[in-house]
C-alpha cells in the first residue's frame, strides 16, 4: 500500500463522516432549551420578560398539509407597564415559531 492511497482513503473517510453527521443533525429535533432561548430573545426586543415555560417533549402537530413535531410553550412579558401572556408553538426541527397567540 502506498501513501497516496492511504491519504486518499483517510480524506474520503473524513469527508464522508462530516456529511453523515451533518445529515443526522438535520433529522434530530433541537432541544427545548435552545428553542425557548430563541423565543425569549425575540420577545426581549419588545419588553421585559417576567416568566416563561415550555414542554420539553416534542409532540406531533398537523395543520392543513403541514405535519411536524413541535414544542408548546408560553411567555409573560411587560409592555407599557402591563403584563401580557402569550402561548406559542415552535417547530422542533428549525426552532421557528409556527403560531403565537395572547391569552
Amino acid at each position: 500500500m502506498n501513501w497516496k492511497s492511504f491519504i486518499a482513503g483517510a480524506v474520503a473517510g473524513i469527508v464522508g463522516g462530516y456529511c453523515l453527521s451533518k445529515k443526522i443533525r438535520e433529522t434530530m429535533p433541537l432541544s427545548g432549551e435552545e428553542v425557548l432561548a430563541d423565543v425569549k430573545h425575540a420577545f426581549k426586543k419588545e419588553g421585559k420578560i417576567d416568566g416563561s415555560w415550555m414542554q420539553m417533549k416534542p409532540e406531533d402537530y398537523k395543520k392543513y398539509a403541514i405535519q411536524t413535531k413541535v414544542y408548546r410553550g408560553g411567555i409573560t412579558t411587560r409592555q407599557n407597564g402591563e403584563r401580557q401572556q402569550y402561548e406559542f408553538i415552535a417547530d422542533a426541527y428549525t426552532g421557528s415559531v409556527i403560531d403565537i397567540y395572547p391569552l
